[in-house]
């Protein structure tokens, strides 16, 4: 059965809400409890449609051109090897979603996107209590992803892994997944292509196998195939690249080649989800450029710079070639440029941190190691 339009998914939705009004009438009040569900499914329901990143932008006509196949099939990008995501929670109230950040370890700052738009960047610097962004204009339907920084950077090795969507049901809450774009789905897409270097708008840097969407059609965070391409990973926005619109990087003149063409896409699991074996890290795309007419992409900025509250105490450097700095503790607030040694190597301090071990997986971008020491 094919996919049902996105108007039709909104009329079930709505008919959907008119027959749980006509059960209240007949059956009478539900139990409070339930009433406040009830008054978040309302919210839910009511809300706008979710608006286009950046609307007033209207992109030129075109049509399929000739098309010569690229010269390499995009693997599945894969982001495995980079810490995990964090998880979010969010609800709906008072027409506002308070998305709640668990916090990984090292992680110095988050950021947090619906339909691709920057909404909030938190800065985490040892503080107690729950690392909230609020969602002062939430939409029906929208997809929110987050990621953690564990430099502030802002390039492209400072990142984990971008989480998979969350979605806003009808019920007023976020839960994880693809919402109604659920694995299977198929989509009648226009396919344009660039060749842009850089980073994209979720911050990893360009390459094979990542492409731009419109987050309300194909979220960030999903993998979709695409017949004479090959696998895609949705981390990247363009000006052009609205409604059923993709966007593909290839290398050089095979942008070109490729042109403008009418394809079917297909939306996937994450084919890494399950251990299987890495591939080279991936990095998302960076502007949305049709067919040889490149357009600046544009990435969503931090709504706040991120701040660092230093309780550093430094230690010293080595004395000497080969000499071990003192020793790395667990319970000491590091500042960026101290000097360590863990295991007999010394390491040198990136950026403030407490509680990260030197050398483990998860530290990667906490400490640089210097060299062995005794």
């Amino acid at each position: 059965m094919p996919p049902l339009p996105r108007r039709a998914r909104l009329w079930f939705v709505a008919l959907a809400t008119a027959a749980l009004a006509a059960c209240t009438l007949l059956l009478g009040p539900l139990a409070p409890a339930n009433a406040t569900a009830t008054r978040q499914t309302e919210a839910a329901s009511s809300l706008p449609a979710c608006p286009f990143w950046a609307s007033g932008i209207t992109p030129p006509p075109r049509t399929t051109t000739p098309w010569v196949p690229p010269l390499q099939t995009a693997p599945a990008v894969d982001f495995s090897t980079r810490p995990a995501a964090p998880t979010i929670t969010g609800t709906l109230v008072n027409g506002q979603v308070t998305v709640t950040v668990s916090p990984v370890p090292n992680a110095v700052a988050y950021k947090v996107w619906r339909d691709g738009v920057d909404i909030g960047y938190i800065s985490y610097w040892g503080q107690t209590g729950p690392l909230t962004v609020t969602d002062s204009s939430p939409c029906q339907g929208a997809y929110y992803d987050v990621v953690a920084m564990y430099d502030t950077s802002n390039s492209d090795a400072s990142l984990g892994q971008l989480s998979t969507p969350y979605w806003l049901g009808a019920n007023g809450t976020l839960a994880p997944g693809a919402g109604d774009v659920a694995v299977g789905t198929q989509i009648p897409m226009m396919v344009t292509s660039y060749d842009n270097d850089g980073q994209t708008a979720a911050g990893y840097n360009s390459q094979l196998g990542v492409c731009a969407t419109d987050p309300r059609v194909i979220p960030w965070g999903t993998y979709f195939t695409i017949p004479g391409y090959g696998t895609c990973y949705a981390a990247d926005l363009g000006t052009w690249i609205q409604n059923d619109t993709v966007d593909v990087w290839l290398p050089g003149d095979q942008a070109n080649n490729w042109g403008v063409q009418d394809k079917t896409v297909t939306v996937i699991a994450d084919p890494y989800s399950t251990g299987s074996s890495p591939t080279t890290p991936a990095s998302p795309t960076a502007s949305a450029s049709p067919s040889g007419s490149p357009t600046p992409s544009q990435s969503p900025t931090p709504s706040q710079s991120p701040s660092q509250s230093p309780t550093a105490s430094a230690s010293p450097s080595p004395t000497g070639s080969g000499t071990c700095a003192a020793a790395w503790s667990a319970s000491t607030s590091y500042t960026k440029g101290a000097v360590v040694s863990y295991n007999g190597e010394n390491y040198t301090a990136t950026y403030v941190s407490t509680g990260a071990v030197p050398g483990a997986p998860t530290s990667w971008a906490v400490w640089t190691a210097d060299s062995p020491c005794s």
